[in-house]
Parts: structure tokens; sequence; C-alpha cells
């Protein structure tokens, strides 16, 4: 095995165990509960391309200057506050009474829609997952950079953070067939809706919490 093979399956492995992080696991569920098959899937794959483009920001600009260890630990501080506040939105929503179902037949397979905001309105109000993704990003750069060698000097390139993208995106797919789960045999009246988004909510601002208190 080469030695470029060998460290892009190390990359692939810790994309892995990167995306096996209860922040990510909680993120993917804040905006993938109550959605579609399709946009579950869309908004997971986005997740990760915002996550790796991130990342591979930074890993391009700590090859030309040198930022602190202490700067880059500020990123932490964001991802939790962005899972703590997702949670708190949540939960708004659950106790103001803004999340609502409506279901109906379409060729005669019941179908399910759940949005956020006014009842008579119909439209989700959703997190971009792309944009979590980016923010969630800056929590990784110190162990994803540290994993790829760019704090001692090894150069980074696109080929590594797509191993990376891969290896997240193989846990996230997995994770989401879960959220789909949910989506389809749980979410089936408001009562429940309501009570899953607590939970997801509650999680939220629990990990966040956590992370930021660590």
């Amino acid at each position: 095995m080469s030695t470029e093979i060998a460290t892009l399956t190390v990359i692939f492995w810790y994309g892995i165990l990167h995306a096996f992080g209860p922040d990510h696991l909680t993120a993917i569920a804040d905006f993938s509960i109550g959605k579609e098959a399709k946009k579950t899937f869309l908004s997971v794959g986005a997740f990760a391309i915002g996550h790796g483009m991130m990342l591979f920001l930074f890993a391009k600009i700590l090859e030309h200057y040198t930022i602190p260890e202490a700067v880059l630990a500020y990123g932490d501080s964001i991802a939790s506050c962005v899972i703590i506040f997702i949670g708190i939105y949540l939960l708004t929503m659950v106790y103001t009474n803004k999340i609502h179902l409506r279901s109906h037949l379409h060729e005669g397979k019941k179908h399910v829609h759940i949005w956020f905001g006014d009842e008579h309105k119909h439209e989700y109000a959703g997190t971009s997952a792309f944009s979590v993704g980016i923010l969630m990003g800056i929590g990784g750069v110190r162990g994803m950079l540290v994993t790829l060698g760019v704090l001692h000097g090894q150069a980074v390139d696109l080929s590594m953070i797509l191993a990376f993208v891969l290896g997240v995106m193989g846990v996230f797919f997995a994770f989401g067939l879960v959220v789909l789960w949910i989506n389809k045999d749980i979410l089936t009246n408001i009562k429940n809706v309501r009570r899953v988004f607590a939970a997801v909510g509650t999680l939220s601002v629990l990990v966040g919490g956590n992370m930021l208190l660590a």
C-alpha cells in the first residue's frame, strides 16, 4: 500500500470516528427530524460537505499562517453554541405550538407534512444543514488538523478532505436511516411530533452545554 493510500485510509477512518461525536449526530437529528426521505438525505449530504469545506479552508490557512492553539479552541465553543441555539429554537417551537402536522393520501399512500410557524402558512422553517455543517466545522478544526499533520507543516490537498467527507457521510447516512424510520413510523400524530421535537431539542441543549463546560 502506497503512503498516499495509507494516508487517505487513515483520514477516511478518522472521518468515521469524527462523525460519531454526539454533537454531529445531534445536529443531524435537529435538521432531519420531520422531513421526507429525499430532504433527509440531502440535508445529511449538505452537512457533511459544509463540514469538509470549512476544515479544508482552515487547513489551507494554516499552511501559510500560524494560529495559536488557544484561538483554535474557540471553534469548539462556537460549535457548542450552535447546538444549544438549535435546541432552544426547537423547544420554543414546541412550547409555543408552532409545530404543525397535516396528513393526506397520495396515490393510495399516506403522506405526512410537518412545518414550523403559523398553522395556515404550511411552510417548514428548518435550519440550513449546509450552514450548520460550516459552523460545526469550526469546532472540529483542532482534531482534524492534528490528524492531517497540518500543524506540523504537512500540506493538505483536496483528496484528503474528500476522504474525510466520505467517512463522515457513511455514518451520517446510516444515522439518516434511523431518523427516516422515526419520521415515517413515529411522527404520525401531532402529540408524537411535539414529544420527539421536545426530546431532540432537550438533547441538543444538554450536549451543547456539556461541550461548552468541558
